[in-house]
């Protein structure tokens, strides 16, 4: 690694930033001096028509021209998807769709037409009197006010926006969240998110992403309107969220539906904050989701284990992070169909990625390599949810695949458990998900189902029952049934599946006409399981650096693997691969985190809460349990940054 190109705080800034983010020598990154010499400040003045919020430099990560002539050409792709649009109206949360289009369509030249809307009354203006008729309540609404009041300001009538800043000002006098609505008090209870069924001056629900555009919102207009006790409650509120993210992880971790609105939210905090000390928190913030999304995002897919996964991610650009982060990343094969409304907050941000990250985004390191990676508990600030990780993950980096897995002591709704990215030229990748949530590949982290992996190897149990395994590929893929084995060929990666007491599978439709579209290119497949012990599947995958054709990888696994089910019926599988890895799964009675033995080794879940870390060799990231130091290494690309000490 080349020590040169060392970034440093000009010393007055970085004894305010340091005093709250802990900096290690107070190094926030490293790059190759090529880089840094040749690196450009990210303007967007001269291509979207807007000047976007200046940020000092001690808040940048420096990109390269080129990166940056990347990341213009894929912004003025969405300013082209988004201009001449329907905005929609402002009924409820429906700012959130309604309020980015109208400032793409501003950025595509309809001024005039974009700051009419932005400037028309709110449909619950009853409701909002005491704020000015404003709306202050909705989260995702706040998202899109706090960009409107503070980049779109200069062009609003200067009466609208004093509406703004007064309203805001009594909306901060005090704590909004819990405080009685003026009208609904407490709210009636019941079905709904509303004020008139939630009461308080503001959304009050804590999942990752509505905090964040709650607190946030609650911090910038604040501190613009003067409101000090407030501001300072909120500082703490968001230093308590950023400590959590390098300490522990977050709650919503890598969800392929909510991690962008999040980030978008953080953008504004980064954007418009005075105070240095949050400013540097929001860079940290964003730092580290970058990094988060950056593990799972491969050429335009979104994969891995989730948390919140709703089962529409399993395609190129089907998840909502793999639309946004495209802008940062890109590394894709076909165009963007569907550009996230989000992506107005990238767009107009001076915010970049430190280079790094994007490296590993874009997997530019040494492979194979595998890493583990902890998860917290959803509800992590209450009693007992910073004592140890909720759910353990493994996930395997091959030279044309990243294969993901997912272990925990306790079933969950709505965590995806498994998946494979393999390339495809055409379409970015393809995806091998497995699952037994219903009649598709639903996402569920199904009780009794325990999985073990070790590198490429993978094996999933679970008791037999009614409940049937699904499966999906590309129809491009070619499958077949030989010895026992179901070998499936896709492009560069090939994968042999041993079934454990299922049946033959079949394919199925989908019946849900939604995910019928959205998955039309790939397969469905249903496989029973079959007698009262234990079922499911052990999996080995190969590519051409491990077995040099499919046909010599077939060939190999039937000559060399082994399942061993002698004890199956006790819930014990051991399987050894082709290269001679060994799995052993013991599946656990007493809760749904299984036993495992990784060649010889059994694993203890205990020792393994660091948030990602390598198994061995070189690591392209790494940040440990309750240490805040993340650190992100691909090649001669080095980021290191502390998050904040503990409120």
């Amino acid at each position: 690694m080349k020590s040169l190109g060392i970034s440093r705080y000009p010393i007055a800034a970085s004894v305010l930033a340091c005093a709250i983010l802990s900096c290690s020598d107070q190094v926030v990154s490293t790059t190759k001096s090529v880089e840094t010499e040749t690196a450009v400040k990210a303007s967007t003045a001269k291509i979207i028509g807007i000047e976007a919020a200046t940020i000092e430099s001690e808040y940048k990560n420096q990109w390269t021209p080129e990166l940056e002539a990347e990341f213009q050409n894929r912004a003025q792709e969405v300013i082209k998807y988004y201009a001449g649009q329907s905005y929609g109206n402002n009924n409820g949360e429906n700012e959130k769709r309604s309020y980015p289009r109208a400032m793409f369509d501003f950025l595509a030249g309809n001024r005039q037409q974009a700051l009419k809307f932005l400037q028309s009354e709110d449909a619950q203006t009853n409701d909002n009197k005491h704020t000015e008729g404003i709306d202050y309540y909705y989260s995702f609404t706040l998202k899109g006010q706090m960009r409107k009041y503070f980049l779109w300001g200069q062009f609003l009538d200067p009466t609208y926006k004093q509406r703004m800043f007064d309203g805001a000002k009594v909306w901060t006098e005090t704590e909004p969240k819990g405080r009685p609505h003026p009208i609904y008090g407490k709210g009636k209870g019941g079905d709904g998110w509303g004020p008139d069924v939630r009461g308080g001056w503001v959304d009050g629900r804590n999942t990752d992403n509505l905090r964040a555009m709650r607190e946030v919102a609650v911090y910038l207009m604040a501190e613009e309107t003067g409101n000090e006790d407030t501001k300072l409650l909120y500082k703490q509120k968001i230093q308590r969220y950023v400590w959590a993210l390098y300490n522990i992880g977050m709650g919503e971790w890598d969800s392929e539906n909510y991690l962008g609105h999040t980030f978008a939210a953080y953008l504004n905090l980064y954007d418009f904050a005075k105070d240095p000390e949050v400013k540097q928190m929001g860079k940290a913030a964003l730092d580290w989701m970058s990094a988060a999304a950056a593990v799972k995002y491969y050429r335009g897919g979104m994969g891995g284990p989730t948390k919140r996964d709703y089962g529409r991610a399993n395609v190129v650009y089907g998840s909502t992070a793999a639309r946004l982060f495209w802008l940062y990343f890109g590394d894709t094969a076909i165009a963007n169909p569907k550009p996230e409304p989000d992506s107005i907050h990238v767009i107009t941000s001076n915010y970049r990625p430190p280079q790094a990250i994007v490296a590993l985004a874009r997997k530019q390191f040494d492979k194979p390599i595998e890493i583990f990676s902890s998860k917290p508990v959803y509800e992590n600030w209450k009693p007992g949810g910073e004592d140890q990780p909720g759910y353990w993950e493994t996930t395997f980096f091959g030279n044309s695949y990243q294969l993901g897995s997912l272990a925990g002591a306790f079933s969950d709704g709505d965590v995806g458990t498994f998946k494979l990215m393999a390339d495809n030229s055409e379409r970015g990748v393809d995806y091998f998900v497995a699952n037994t949530g219903g009649g598709w590949v639903q996402p569920g982290k199904n009780r009794g189902d325990q999985i073990g992996q070790y590198r490429n190897l993978v094996i999933w149990l679970r008791p037999s029952s009614d409940q049937p395994f699904f499966f999906q590929l590309p129809k491009t893929a070619t499958a077949e049934t030989e010895e026992g084995f179901w070998f499936f060929e896709l492009e560069k990666t090939w994968l042999a599946v041993r079934p454990i007491n299922l049946n033959s599978y079949t394919e199925v439709a989908i019946s849900r006409k939604k995910f019928a579209r959205e998955y039309e290119q790939e397969r469905t497949l249903k496989a029973i399981t079959k007698g009262n012990g234990y079922a499911g599947f052990a999996l080995e995958v190969g590519e051409k650096e491990s077995h040099d054709s499919y046909e010599d990888f077939k060939q190999a696994v039937k000559a060399k693997s082994k399942l061993n089910l002698s004890e199956v019926s006790q819930g014990i599988v051991q399987f050894t691969g082709t290269k001679n890895n060994s799995l052993k799964l013991t599946h656990n009675s007493q809760h749904d985190l299984p036993i495992i033995v990784r060649n010889g080794v059994k694993h203890n879940w205990s020792q393994h809460f660091e948030l990602y870390k390598p198994v061995q060799g070189k690591a392209p990231i790494y940040l440990g349990w309750k240490t805040g130091n993340l650190s992100v290494e691909v090649g001669d690309l080095v980021f290191q940054l502390s998050g904040p000490k503990k409120p």
